[in-house]
């Protein structure tokens, strides 16, 4: 029986990151069902539970699994106790780079040498890499991907950072996001769903929004974005979509902690009675998407609102609050559809999302056209990986 470690930001709160971790294991099992895989996690008893078909190792990243979040015992064992090592999402950045509560290359390049010293090869899996902006910064990842046979990654921007560190031996491939696989439940359990949950179900066009609650944390802060400008911007351009186009309003949640933020946009919105809200936990990640599936657009934030969306062909204008989400939309030739916080207006935002209204079902038809192919790009990564290990 093989072990394959998976490290990425596993806390159960972010219905991406769920995506990322099951469909991970879903595509690596499907190609050998013996594999055990070992998930460093804030949330061990939501890691066993909900994927509970597979077998999993949720080591506990809690202080008292003597542990600061990702820097700690259980890593290091981790990472020097598996067959391999896989970096999925987008967790090798220098941002707040001595913070372990929010870093993972600090950490990831401190323990990377004692795995290159037992051979467990460290390989991106479907993941982004970036920014990287310190020499600092350059090195950590050096560290990491020394000796890497394998790197796959998910978009342009992240092969290009890789092959100008000229690492002998590793071979990049471009991959996709792993999120792209999610299956939605049926037709019948989605309806059972919007039963159960707020969300629309009253035969109107449904406008999705989702927005995150730091907005603009990846931009610089002389170009800051205020968070009580930016909602009431948002609530009004969403007035004038409901006055324009009979629509019912979706704001969907997809992260916990932008619960709060997504109440507040639900406040600011005058037509509040065609307005509603769901949120992680109340969906899974399938049920999230199948949701956004029903949307006719979604104005969103949170790349994998976006990808959990465009997996089942929904139409996406991105508020661009990471470099992650624009490079996603690169990969699906949807460049027309981002929207660089810094350069947002009532009217810009409003005239881009009747641009992407009247033009959403040439834009589903893209979309659909295009994720075929990602989908099994990602689903390739499995073999490709599995194959090194034989």
């Amino acid at each position: 029986m093989r072990r394959i470690t998976l490290l990425g930001n596993f806390s159960g709160r972010n219905l991406g990151d769920n995506a990322i971790l099951g469909n991970a294991m879903d595509d690596l099992a499907a190609v050998d069902a013996d594999l055990e895989f070992v998930v460093p996690t804030l949330r061990a008893g939501y890691v066993r539970d909900a994927f509970s078909h597979h077998r999993v190792k949720a080591l506990g990243l809690m202080p008292w699994n003597l542990s600061l979040k990702i820097l700690g015992v259980p890593t290091w064992r981790a990472m020097r106790e598996t067959d391999a090592i896989l970096i999925t999402d987008n967790i090798l950045f220098d941002k707040q780079f001595f913070n372990p509560a929010f870093n993972y290359l600090s950490t990831i390049s401190l323990f990377a040498p004692e795995a290159r010293r037992r051979g467990i090869p460290i390989i991106l899996y479907n993941a982004s890499v970036g920014p990287i902006n310190t020499p600092r910064g350059e090195a950590a990842l050096r560290r990491v991907l020394q000796d890497s046979p394998l790197g796959i990654v998910r978009d342009p921007s992240s092969l290009e950072l890789i092959r100008a560190l000229n690492l002998p031996g590793l071979e990049m491939v471009m991959g996709a996001d792993c999120a792209l696989n999610t299956e939605p439940p049926t037709p019948e359990q989605l309806d059972a769903l919007t039963k159960r949950v707020d969300f629309p179900d009253g035969g109107r066009p449904i406008l999705a929004l989702n927005i995150n609650a730091y907005i603009d944390a990846w931009n610089p802060k002389d170009r800051g974005v205020d968070r009580k400008s930016f909602v009431g911007l948002v609530a009004r351009v969403t007035d004038r979509l409901i006055a324009g186009y009979g629509v019912d309003v979706a704001i969907v949640a997809t992260q916990v902690m932008d619960r709060a933020i997504s109440e507040s946009l639900r406040q600011s919105i005058s037509r509040r009675e065609h307005v509603h809200l769901v949120s992680s936990p109340d969906t899974d990640y399938r049920e999230a998407s199948g949701l956004l599936g029903r949307a006719d657009l979604l104005i969103g934030m949170r790349t994998h609102a976006m990808i959990l969306a465009c997996a089942t062909g929904t139409p996406v204008v991105n508020l661009n609050a990471y470099p992650k989400s624009r490079a996603f939309l690169e990969t699906l030739d949807l460049n027309e559809w981002t929207l660089e916080l810094p350069e947002l207006t009532e009217d810009v935002l409003y005239d881009r999302v009747c641009r992407a209204w009247e033009a959403r079902a040439e834009t589903r038809e893209r979309i659909l056209k295009a994720v075929v192919s990602e989908k099994a790009t990602a689903r390739s990564a499995a073999d490709r990986v599995l194959g090194l290990l034989h």
